[in-house]
């Protein structure tokens, strides 16, 4: 089975400047927790919902006035959409993320595979694999 297979198609993404509140509206609604951040047509970060929390909220920041620059996670891993997903869940359990950026050969992003999207669509045990890597540094 290919990543262009399990992966959700499509994808909202940001540039570094966008104001945090409209990146959590954005995921609000949406229904997503993390959203990608793009300048000069190059993936360079990444926000989830927990960044805004642990970076804005918790620093006691003031959330009117921050960017997704202040808050994003960067050093982007991905995976590409011809790759079997067993590769891809290694990366996942490599790096413990729940979200991974799926690139196409013309390293244009075109999807985002999610723990979920694996859950529903890999075999059991590859599922539960990957969920239990991710989650490890919680434990």
């Amino acid at each position: 089975m290919k990543v262009r297979d399990v992966m959700h198609p499509g994808v909202h993404w940001v540039e570094p400047g966008t104001p945090v509140l409209d990146i959590a509206r954005l995921m609000r609604d949406n229904d997503i927790g993390a959203v990608p951040v793009g300048e000069n047509d190059r993936l360079v970060g990444m926000v989830t919902d927990r960044d805004i929390v642990c970076r804005g909220m918790a620093e006691n920041r003031d959330c009117m006035g921050m960017t997704a620059r202040d808050v994003m996670s960067s050093g982007i891993v991905y995976c590409r959409d011809n790759e079997d997903i067993d590769d891809a869940v290694r990366i996942m359990e490599q790096h413990e993320i729940r979200r991974l950026p799926v690139i196409n050969d013309d390293k244009r992003m075109i999807g985002i595979l999610s723990l979920g999207d694996i859950s529903h669509t890999a075999p059991r045990q590859l599922s539960g694999e990957v969920l239990q890597a991710v989650s490890a540094h919680h434990a």
